[in-house]
């Protein structure tokens, strides 16, 4: 990025840089880390269930090697096909996450080292609130899209090999035409593996599902989206493997690991609400009785229900990383042997705090819409109350968290926010007219110009740069003096933009040699109660 050489826009440029600084700091850094656990949460949940359907294929593939079990040989290659289209989507989302995180740190085509940062004791991506790369990348480049058809791919591809195993080998399998039917339906109804491609078009602003799932979202956020898309593959793959190793008869997959598993309402919740999970035990047999299962969390022991999960609450107090230490034992009913095992749950407990930012710098302009973001976290937008003062300021909302402001009189504006247990919090802003518009002839303030360029002009514009608003300022009038060599200066008077009779006239005399001076430009920006100065034109006709 060139450096402005004009102090004004250099000084505009510092604070712009400033503001967008003090925005990304208004994420809090735990906010951002209790991301980062929910991701290596589904990273962990996932290779589990790796580890688990290895053993499984492993013995099924034992099994179809007895010559009592030859007719179920295509049920072999069949389960290698749901692994080989389960493991080209995990390198697809891995490397689309790599190239999120390298997009967002360091941009030198690898995820290395330079990526990354200490932050709170763990290693994340040094772009973790990025937020412009997720939306440029996902949203406006095309990749979210590119991501939900792979989604909708895979997933038809898993059902289709699942089906063309039981139509063309079912019968011979031992299954019913009704029962071939009701397999095919139950493994594509219960595979969490898809697409809610219905919620998003219920808003009004978002114009697509990644419009709706990854627009404006900090790469924190969309790092355990992407891995627990990943998780649900793998739980559709070991749910359909499973369902293959069932079509062989007798029971062949034991359960030999046991894990807890919460599930949080929130992972993030505020000092003083409560926390609520279900913890359950990972691998669980329907078969078990509820009585053989044992779930504690930090030690104290928690009731089990029929469907193999334990309820679990506890008040809030102290902010920051809360970690629950969970322990699962399960007593097999018909030998007495016992199986344990250990884990841990990280949550985060924070604070209400509230951010207001003028989007475009922090000031507000006279005579335009300035548009405003608020975002209050643990504050549901329903309790949340907005209210200004100062500076002749009215404030409307725009859509959820945005709004409108609009102001009169140069000073201070302040914006209070409340509600929902927030104290009221005051944000204060400049309130300044626009920036003075620049008098310019055919894109130009001043210099040399041909006689035939010169004498085709009408006249003078006020021209806004390095503004974002959408205004326009007109010239009010000048005036204009033209000297030709040798001779009296003569002066017109002129109202307006354009050349009036007496300018145009001025004007097509011109040829080389001759000077043209424009001089006390006065013009009006919206907002203006008068007009103003700005700055003088002269130009010498080549």
């Amino acid at each position: 990025m060139s450096i402005p050489k004009e102090p004004r826009q250099l000084m505009i440029n510092i604070m712009y840089l400033v503001l967008t600084a003090m925005l990304a700091l208004n994420v809090s850094a735990e906010v951002m880390n209790a991301f980062f656990t929910l991701d290596d949460g589904n990273k962990a949940s996932i290779g589990t269930v790796s580890s688990q359907l290895d053993n499984t294929v492993k013995s099924v593939n034992e099994l179809l090697n007895e010559p009592a079990k030859a007719k179920f040989k295509p049920i072999g290659p069949a389960m290698k096909q749901v692994q080989d289209a389960s493991a080209r989507f995990n390198t697809y989302v891995n490397q689309l996450r790599d190239k999120l995180i390298d997009e967002a740190g360091h941009k030198d085509g690898k995820v290395n080292d330079e990526d990354y940062k200490e932050s709170y004791g763990k290693r994340v991506p040094k772009g973790m609130k990025n937020k412009d790369v997720t939306t440029r990348m996902l949203v406006q480049e095309g990749e979210g899209e590119k991501l939900k058809k792979n989604i909708l791919d895979t997933r038809q591809e898993l059902i289709d090999i699942y089906t063309k195993l039981v139509k063309e080998n079912g019968q011979a399998f031992g299954l019913k035409p009704a029962e071939i039917d009701s397999r095919i339906e139950s493994i594509a109804q219960n595979m969490p593996f898809k697409i809610d491609d219905e919620t998003w078009k219920k808003t009004k602003d978002k114009k697509s599902w990644s419009d709706f799932k990854f627009r404006q979202m900090p790469l924190a956020a969309v790092l355990p989206l992407m891995s627990q898309m990943q998780a649900d593959l793998k739980s559709s793959e070991a749910s359909m493997v499973n369902s293959m190793a069932e079509l062989t008869g007798g029971r062949i997959v034991e359960i030999d690991q046991f894990f807890p598993v919460v599930q949080a309402e929130k992972s993030y919740v505020i000092a003083g609400e409560p926390f609520n999970a279900e913890v359950s035990i990972g691998s669980y047999s329907s078969t078990l009785d509820p009585s053989n299962v044992v779930v504690t969390v930090n030690g104290s022991s928690l009731r089990v229900g029929e469907d193999g999960k334990a309820k679990y609450s506890t008040t809030t107090s102290s902010t920051g990383p809360q970690t629950l230490n969970l322990g699962v034992r399960v007593t097999n009913p018909l030998t007495g042997e016992v199986k344990e095992g250990k884990g841990t749950y990280t949550y985060e407990v924070g604070r209400r705090s509230v951010a207001v930012s003028a989007d475009m710098m922090n000031v507000f302009y006279i005579g335009v819409e300035n548009p405003v973001s608020i975002s209050a976290a643990g504050v549901p937008t329903s309790e949340l109350r907005v209210s200004a003062s100062g500076g002749g300021i009215n404030l409307r909302s725009s859509g959820t968290g945005k709004y409108v402001a609009t102001v009169s009189t140069q000073g201070e504006a302040t914006i209070t926010v409340s509600g929902g247990g927030l104290k009221a919090s005051p944000f204060q802003f400049r309130v300044k007219r626009i920036p003075d518009p620049v008098a310019k002839l055919s894109g130009k303030v001043g210099g040399e110009m041909g006689s035939g360029e010169f004498r085709a002009q009408g006249g003078l514009a006020a021209i806004l740069e390095n503004f974002d608003f959408n205004a326009k300022c007109e010239i009010q009038g000048y005036d204009l003096t033209y000297q030709a060599a040798r001779q009296d200066a003569v002066t017109s008077t002129n109202p307006g933009g354009r050349f009036n009779d007496k300018s145009s006239r001025l004007v097509q005399q011109a040829k080389p040699g001759d000077r043209f001076f424009f001089e006390n430009v006065r013009a009006r920006c919206p907002g203006d109660q008068a007009g103003r100065r700005i700055n003088d034109l002269v130009f010498k006709i080549k």
